[in-house]
């Protein structure tokens, strides 16, 4: 693979579109607007179509006014429809969306029989082929669709940082914002009008069918590692330049594994934002599906060496001189943890918490303590249900057992001193005192 100045703007060119999108997707996706990204670049083709009919031109300026000025439209009917009738948000954007596209389409069809215009570049892009159009710019030559993009950034960019308060409180509580003299509505128009510029911006040298991506997915996955708004803003910008980058290597090095030269450079992009989110998806700290498996195990393992624990202090309050020692399989039928016991036990052990002589399990003096404050937060929980809630004995038993493994010691004594300091509980079961 050899790296030269076009594979260079090509990437600074996607980083620049994407990066455009991805800003104001934040705020789609917050506002639960994803698929008004998904409209707004496919209801802009009338306008794009129109602008060429009547200019016979496809300079900038018409081409934005058209685009953006249906997008605005199409933003609005959304919202009409949507109060007018009883559909709900996502059918009334495919009811515009799908109704301005098959338009668009027609309208561009009549209008390549005039113009200089390619169906397909407005739907796939031609990034490939933005370093041949350049601008002389400080005596370097500069791609124009870079420019535009850069200028396109800025002005999002510019909007954000304006805006920035207003739109995190309008995207989060519109109610509230209203109450604050924030006029949401005003937002809400004005960052539609600017995705519908974005857009169009974008449709040379990315096409709809990367803006689209670009809108939704990076923004998603940086909310998928964050909760905070301004973090959510650059790492989502981020993960869209690092799509265009790793879009393009693939675009270029992945074909020729399977004996081709080279395919759609946008398309590559969008494919390697989807796995960035994929990858994120998976192994994102707080939500990915890997982190959520492991804590849900690891609450499994701890409620199952709770209930190990409050069995053996239960025993050794129940034994007899003679009674023997318990042994694993008697925790397995008691307890019916099935195969989390055995690293439960493992866990226990390496806490000094058991000691293992063959199947028999013996609880040491940490054991027996810990043993203790579960139970004593069990049978306070009884108490407490009884005689706060007023419910039956016979019922608190399996909700106390739910609740014993979220209590700690301050939240212990609080019960204890709403229940009045008890020693029995109501199945006339001593409550343990305090450990020292």
């Amino acid at each position: 693979m050899e790296w030269t100045s076009f594979d260079t703007w090509i990437v600074v060119t996607g980083a620049l579109s994407a990066a455009a999108c991805a800003l104001l997707g934040n705020y789609l996706v917050l506002r639960k607007l994803s698929m008004m990204g998904d409209a707004i670049s496919h209801a802009v083709l009338p306008g794009l179509a129109l602008a060429f009919i009547i200019t016979g031109s496809r300079d900038s300026l018409p081409m934005l006014v058209g685009a953006t000025a249906i997008g605005v439209l199409t933003a609005f009917l959304v919202q009409a429809l949507f109060r007018l009738s009883e559909l709900e948000k996502g059918a009334t954007m495919g009811v515009i969306f799908t109704t301005f596209f098959a338009l668009g389409l027609i309208l561009i069809r009549q209008a390549a029989d005039h113009v200089d215009l390619d169906p397909s570049c407005v739907l796939y892009g031609a990034i490939e082929l933005t370093p041949l159009d350049v601008y002389e710019l400080m005596g370097m030559e500069i791609p124009r669709a870079a420019l535009t993009n850069l200028g396109m950034l800025a002005v999002n960019l510019l909007f954000v940082g304006l805006f920035y308060k207003e739109l995190k409180i309008t995207s989060f509580d519109p109610a509230l914002a209203t109450t604050l003299g924030i006029n949401a509505t005003f937002l809400h128009y004005a960052l539609m009008t600017l995705v519908a510029a974005t857009t169009v911006a974008a449709f040379e040298s990315v096409g709809s069918i990367l803006v689209i991506a670009m809108l939704i997915v990076p923004a998603a996955t940086a909310h998928l590692l964050t909760d905070r708004l301004g973090a959510m803003l650059v790492i989502s910008v981020l993960i869209a330049a690092l799509s265009a980058l790793l879009g393009h290597l693939g675009a270029i090095t992945v074909p020729t594994w399977f004996g081709f030269t080279d395919t759609s450079t946008a398309g590559m992009m969008g494919v390697a934002t989807g796995l960035i989110f994929l990858v994120t998806f998976l192994l994102a700290p707080r939500y990915g599906v890997v982190s959520r498996v492991l804590r849900q195990w690891q609450l499994s393992l701890k409620i199952v060496a709770d209930d190990v624990l409050g069995f053996l202090y239960r025993y050794e309050e129940l034994k007899q001189p003679q009674s023997p020692p318990v042994q694993a399989g008697d925790l397995q039928k008691a307890l019916k943890a099935g195969g989390s016991l055995w690293p439960a036990l493992w866990q226990l052990k390496r806490r000094g918490a058991i000691r293992q002589t063959a199947d028999d399990v013996l609880p040491t003096e940490t054991g027996l303590a810990q043993g203790a404050r579960l139970v004593r937060s069990h049978r306070l929980w009884e108490s407490y249900l009884c005689d706060a809630l007023q419910m039956c004995p016979t019922d608190v038993h399996a909700l106390a057992h739910d609740l014993e493994h979220f209590t700690d010691a301050s939240m212990s004594e609080a019960l204890a001193r709403q229940s009045g300091d008890p020693n029995i509980d109501p199945h006339e079961r001593q409550i343990p005192p305090l450990p020292k």
